[in-house]
């Protein structure tokens, strides 16, 4: 079956000839501008998406998907309120915990911390924190034994280390005829954690929980229920399903509540990203602008020739709009295919060039990760794809219309 002439003749626009070479050239820097443009666009989204589930990763390694808590802060009869909440079919684990704050002290050194009471094999089923113990083990917390496991920056701060012994004093004093003394325990240290987030590595400390009930005289109760759900994205929804299942006074809230900061910022950065390299994308398609008004110019002999043969002023448009849009597709079939290589192996070729240059980054000590994680998302590639695909198509509308009403006696009068 034979091919339109406007496609044939669209597609040997797009080759140079003889004089034309400029023009080609434009063509050329346009299809290697969109092509940039798409992508920095996949690449930028994928470290955005990589950043996303990387603080997710790490925020959920100490959080909990969802928490139970009691409208005072205790709650009286935790076993109860965990089989409840076991009935909903998506709820996988759940453990109690006791928090409160602290002040730690070793020697001259003063920290306020937020101590964190929990059964360490009942606390592996909600959160991850077995994968982030440097040093020692959550199993070496026993009841009676009064160990604490630090984060890593605290440990750094009080300058101790596994087998060191820190004072513990709690807010809640005994009253005496001398007045208020706050209690005092020593603990000693038995775990150094670091999850890579400077909130819990410098401020989170864990002691068992049947230590914390006594230090804060809390008997049998506990400050709250933590919950993992089947999936963590269900866990707002869930949380509103299990108001059902649990007969208590107590407030539920979930991820997403507790670190609603955190995860609207990367968004909004995400979406102000997307937005910013979209322009950019847009600046490259509309250069196609330029070169098929270059292209018409310089053809309008040709398109004298074609109309006095019959050709319609559509067809004219087409030829022009087929060109423009082959060069926005190859441009954009390099950029798809360079995006989605470097967004894939962006963990080989940025510690590659940290190592050329001599310098890292993304510095420990300033940023939470420290590596540039990368998550490619198909859905983000197509819609790079469409949105770049139209923009092409929109810049050759103009142009293509000024070659269909070029006049062929007007065109040929110098020829």
């Amino acid at each position: 079956m034979a091919l339109p002439y406007e496609l044939l003749i669209g597609l040997r626009y797009t080759r140079a000839k003889r004089r034309n070479h400029f023009i080609s050239f434009i063509s050329l820097i346009s299809m290697l501008g969109i092509g940039l443009g798409v992508a920095a666009l996949i690449v930028v989204l994928s470290v955005m998406n990589g950043f996303q589930k990387e603080l997710r990763t790490r925020i959920l390694g100490v959080a909990s998907h969802i928490q139970i808590a009691g409208i005072n802060g205790e709650l009286t009869d935790w076993q109860t309120i965990a089989a409840q909440a076991l009935l909903n079919p998506e709820v996988k684990a759940a453990a109690p915990f006791v928090q409160s704050q602290a002040m730690f002290t070793v020697d001259n050194g003063v920290k306020g911390v937020l101590v964190r009471g929990i059964l360490p094999d009942q606390e592996e089923r909600v959160a991850d924190f077995g994968k982030t113990i440097k040093s020692g083990s959550l199993d070496d917390l026993r009841p009676g034994e009064f160990g604490v496991v630090l984060g890593a920056d605290l440990a750094r701060s009080l300058r101790v280390f596994v087998g060191d012994k820190v004072t513990v004093i709690a807010p809640q004093g005994s009253v005496t005829p001398a007045g208020v003394i706050p209690r005092l325990k020593s603990f000693t240290v038995v775990g150094i954690f670091e999850v890579g987030m400077y909130e819990y590595d410098s401020g989170l400390a864990l002691i068992h929980m049947a230590d914390a009930q006594k230090l804060y005289q809390m008997e049998d109760r506990v400050s709250g229920v933590r919950l993992k759900v089947d999936d963590l994205f269900q866990a707002p929804r869930i949380g509103r399903e299990l108001v059902r299942y649990i007969n208590a006074d107590a407030y539920i809230s979930d991820w997403t509540k507790s670190h609603a900061n955190f995860f609207r910022a990367v968004a909004i950065e995400k979406n102000m990203m997307f937005i910013i390299l979209s322009l950019i994308v847009a600046v490259a398609a509309f250069n196609l602008v330029s070169t098929l008004v270059m292209a018409v110019t310089d053809k309008q002999a040709d398109i004298a020739i074609l109309r006095t043969l019959g050709a319609r002023p559509l067809s004219i448009m087409t030829i022009f709009i087929v060109q423009g849009a082959l060069v926005g597709f190859i441009g954009l079939g390099l950029g798809i295919a360079g995006g989605v290589a470097l967004a894939l192996n962006i963990d080989v070729v940025v510690p590659f060039i940290e190592r050329m240059l001599g310098i890292h980054f993304l510095s420990k000590e300033v940023y939470y990760i420290s590596d540039l994680p990368s998550d490619l998302q198909w859905g983000d590639v197509w819609g790079v794809t469409l949105i770049a695909f139209v923009l092409a198509l929109l810049a050759t509308i103009y142009p293509s219309w000024r070659a269909s009403r070029v006049n062929p006696a007007e065109a040929l009068r110098y020829e």
